[in-house]
């Protein structure tokens, strides 16, 4: 279980927010602005809170009574930026391998695996110049997982694809989901994305939370 119980000072407000999940998918929900990617920075170890605590499966992450701070290299956590942040002088299968550090028979296995139930084996030469957003997308997304991460966080992945592409999408993150079983929080300001997406949806506004929604 991954727990979150922090606060962070911003600008314009104050973000504190306190959730727990298992091994499912939670959805942070609200308009821009509202602390949404500050959550996902803290939990990745990108941003220090000012207060609180981060622990997952008893492993503290952050702690600022007893000044504990994990750096993300050994978070284990994979990060799906909203703009993808792939290597534009990487092709596809440097990109995916990217941060893997042994190249044994396991990792190439996983590297069979992610390509295949993502479709993407026969992109492997080209260059993310060449890739449709929906191509893009899943390639960073085979990369994410690529590291075998104990918790993926995802930044708005949907946001800049078209309609069709965005309903694939989606369902392929649900059965990537239930088949690396890891915790999986994404961000959003897209309603029927929240819905269909996360088995609990955290509602946000100016840094509070102001409802939680679990699904059945």
């Amino acid at each position: 279980m991954l727990s979150v119980d922090i606060i962070k000072n911003l600008p314009d407000f104050s973000l504190s927010i306190r959730f727990s999940i298992e091994r499912d998918i939670l959805v942070l929900f609200g308009p821009s602005g509202c602390g949404k990617t500050t959550t996902l920075r803290s939990i990745a170890g990108l941003l220090q809170p000012d207060g609180g605590r981060i622990v997952n499966d008893g492993e503290v992450f952050f702690d600022s009574t007893n000044k504990i701070f994990i750096p993300p290299r050994q978070r284990r956590i994979g990060y799906m930026f909203q703009d993808f942040a792939l290597f534009p002088h990487m092709n596809v299968y440097r990109n995916i391998w990217y941060g893997v550090r042994d190249h044994d028979q396991e990792a190439r296995q996983m590297y069979e695996k992610l390509t295949n139930l993502l479709k993407i084996g026969h992109l492997a030469e080209r260059s993310p110049g060449q890739l449709s957003g929906g191509e893009k997308q899943r390639v960073a997304l085979a990369r994410a997982l690529m590291a075998q991460p104990k918790i993926l966080l995802l930044d708005e992945p949907l946001s800049s694809l078209d309609t069709e592409t965005r309903r694939e999408i989606r369902n392929e993150l649900r059965e990537m989901q239930r088949i690396w079983n890891i915790p999986f929080i994404l961000v959003t300001h897209d309603p029927d994305e929240a819905r269909f997406l996360g088995d609990q949806v955290l509602y946000m506004q100016k840094g509070r939370q102001v409802g939680l929604a679990t699904s059945g």
